[in-house]
């Protein structure tokens, strides 16, 4: 499965449909992008594979700018292909076969947008994320829009999670620093591997750091709200990476500094006393 292109008069013709001049393949800088999938993500959320069809509609002529700010000065390059894409040899966190919504995207070469161009080129500007309205949003366990099951929980052995469906529009499409979906982003030959992704084994230290964060936002956690499943919320944090694991710790040690400041400390000795005691399986 590959996402690779060569711009031919076929594509060419494509792009030509968003000008108000006859672009040349000289002045066109052309690009491959994955823009979202029916993995489950980060946020323990996927979409259907009826979505990415429609949406692979719906994200035609849509601009690319960046961390979703819709100011004009953002505006960066421009879809004007798309396709759904099948890997039939990999496997889904929800047992389907991996599929795909890629995406053809341009930018007219100006002196402007060298350093960018550089910077798609050399794997620094990758990431990306959608934008989007959705009208469905399903329980994976029973299939309503309304239950009680909780996302990151696990029922009969899997997880419960979010699925995307019917929808509405697709308003953009950004470069991020770090997606919902782990898969989305600018890619290449290959880009998608088959078979099921192995996990990147991190240098000890990092790999130090990444545990104590895991440490840290479970405890934290835990004080804000003690009727946490920690072994489910652990099986969740496990699939986070170091820079993920950082936010929650800031935006966890953010909420603790403004209860600190009404007179209502998040962390007490008794809670935390508490939190070791009972979670000691845990290795917390």
């Amino acid at each position: 499965m590959t996402t690779e292109f060569t711009l031919d008069e076929q594509l060419l013709e494509k792009i030509n449909r968003f000008s108000r001049k006859k672009l040349t393949e000289e002045e066109i800088y052309c690009f491959p992008v994955i823009l979202c999938d029916n993995e489950i993500d980060r946020d323990g959320e996927r979409f259907s594979v009826a979505a990415l069809n429609k949406l692979a509609k719906l994200f035609i002529g849509k601009t690319g700018i960046f961390d979703h700010d819709p100011k004009g000065s953002n505006q960066s390059a421009r879809i004007f292909d798309t396709c759904v894409m099948e890997d039939p040899s990999r496997t889904t966190g929800a047992g389907e076969p991996y599929t795909a919504l890629t995406a053809k995207a341009y930018m007219v070469r100006t002196s402007g947008n060298a350093d960018l161009i550089a910077e798609i080129d050399g794997g620094i500007k990758k990431e990306v994320s959608v934008s989007c309205g959705i009208r469905s949003r399903k329980c994976s366990v029973c299939g309503s829009t309304k239950c009680r099951h909780v996302k990151g929980q696990s029922y009969g052995g899997v997880m419960c999670h979010t699925i995307l469906d019917d929808p509405t529009d697709a308003y953009e499409w950004s470069f991020v620093a770090i997606p919902a979906q782990p898969n989305a982003g600018v890619s290449k030959a290959a880009a998608i591997s088959s078979g099921k992704a192995e996990k990147a084994e991190l240098p000890a230290a990092e790999e130090t750091v990444r545990r104590e964060l895991i440490t840290q936002v479970m405890k934290k956690s835990w004080i804000r709200e003690p009727r946490l499943v920690l072994d489910r919320y652990r099986e969740y944090l496990e699939t986070l990476g170091t820079d993920r694991l950082a936010e929650l710790k800031k935006s966890l040690d953010d909420v603790c500094a403004a209860s600190a400041a009404d007179d209502a400390p998040c962390i007490t000795g008794e809670y935390t006393a508490k939190f070791s005691a009972d979670n000691k399986k845990y290795k917390i």
